[in-house]
């Protein structure tokens, strides 16, 4: 009864995380203009697929969603953010228009509509931004703005925020910094099942040319924190230079390797190939550091507390695979104690992650 109870509760939070999907996230970005009134020129972004699911731009139903499809409904994807977004000040509305023709952009691999937006209001005093636009369709969708010198994250219980151009909170700053770095690595399948994926070997020791449970539960401790230590050192590295803009590297290239890195550590605990995961735990850390920064990048850095916008997501980053070590941990130290651990389980999960990462790679490819 205790293993299939063990057995389930393993199962239920490995699908939990290796069936995740990548968070419906939309982008508003804002620049306020010099100016005696307020002037604020940018983009609303929003995925295709997302709002495909609002407006139906697949009308022939053929699973293929055309420009055409999409430009012949431009006034409907206008429409739907005007009843979505607005912007008040003094209890007044802000003048919102679109600013020009709607293109095409890309988020991590996915297609966005770019809506060119210009919102003037009569004075450069505090505005009320209300953003609900998506939220009926998927109550966990949220929107990143970089609105001036602020950086909001609009959730279906934080619709409304005010924004004050004169006054930026150190506090309000650091603590959203952190919260958006614990989600996105909670939002990160690739990076969740790396870290799985150590984790699942990381209970057990090959001799004889075979996989035995580790006997010391001090040794595991210290085991996994050399290879969490490894790994928190070399992400926060990359993903503090490329924030700060020391390197600038390619995106497409930092992603499809990260799904390598994944697709490696699982076939790893199938095929051993290298035992001793600190160094390369080490050099695969630089890469999702890199792959951290492009979300951090998404979000945008404080204009007046970069360094610190850059600490706190990190440290955010540094919860949350934390919090993931806290639960997944202890489950497998107690699972190891059973032979069908290292036959069926350990194998298993390593084969769903493999599975992934190689549907990942060719995505990203």
């Amino acid at each position: 009864m205790k293993k299939s109870l063990l057995v389930t509760l393993f199962l239920l939070i490995f699908s939990s995380i290796c069936h995740a999907h990548q968070q419906s996230t939309a982008y508003l970005n804002l620049e306020q203009q010099t100016s005696n009134k307020l002037s604020l020129t940018g983009s609303w972004q929003a995925s295709v697929n997302d709002l495909d699911k609002a407006l139906n731009f697949d009308k022939n139903q053929d699973n293929v969603i055309t420009w055409h499809e999409i430009t012949s409904q431009q006034q409907a994807v206008l429409d739907y953010l005007n009843s979505h977004f607005n912007v008040l000040q003094q209890n007044q509305s802000c003048k919102v228009t679109v600013d020009g023709a709607l293109s095409i952009d890309n988020h991590f691999n996915q297609s966005y509509i770019h809506v060119p937006l210009q919102v003037d209001c009569p004075s450069d005093s505090s505005i009320t931004v209300n953003y609900t636009a998506l939220f009926d369709i998927d109550e966990h969708h949220q929107a990143i703005a970089a609105i001036a010198k602020s950086s909001r994250v609009f959730e279906q219980n934080t619709p409304k925020q005010v924004i004050n151009f004169k006054e930026q909170s150190f506090t309000t700053t650091f603590i959203e910094y952190v919260h958006q770095g614990i989600l996105h690595i909670w939002m990160g399948t690739d990076h969740i099942s790396f870290l799985i994926a150590l984790l699942l070997g990381g209970v057990l020791v090959r001799k004889q040319g075979e996989w035995q449970r580790v006997e010391s539960k001090k040794q595991i401790l210290i085991d996994t924190a050399w290879i969490i230590t490894a790994f928190t050192i070399a992400h926060s590295i990359t993903l503090t230079a490329t924030a700060m803009n020391i390197i600038s590297p390619n995106t497409r290239w930092v992603e499809l390797g990260i799904a390598l890195s994944v697709l490696f550590a699982a076939i790893n605990n199938i095929w051993p190939m290298i035992v001793r995961l600190g160094w390369i735990t080490f050099c695969f850390g630089l890469l999702h550091g890199m792959g951290f920064a492009s979300v951090l990048g998404e979000l945008g850095l404080s204009n007046e507390y970069q360094l610190m916008s850059i600490l706190a997501f990190n440290l955010g980053v540094e919860i949350g695979q934390l919090v993931i070590l806290a639960i997944c941990l202890p489950l497998l130290m107690l699972l190891r104690n059973n032979t069908w651990y290292k036959k069926a389980i350990m194998p298993a999960g390593s084969v769903v992650i493999a599975i992934m990462a190689i549907q990942w790679s060719i995505e990203r490819f």
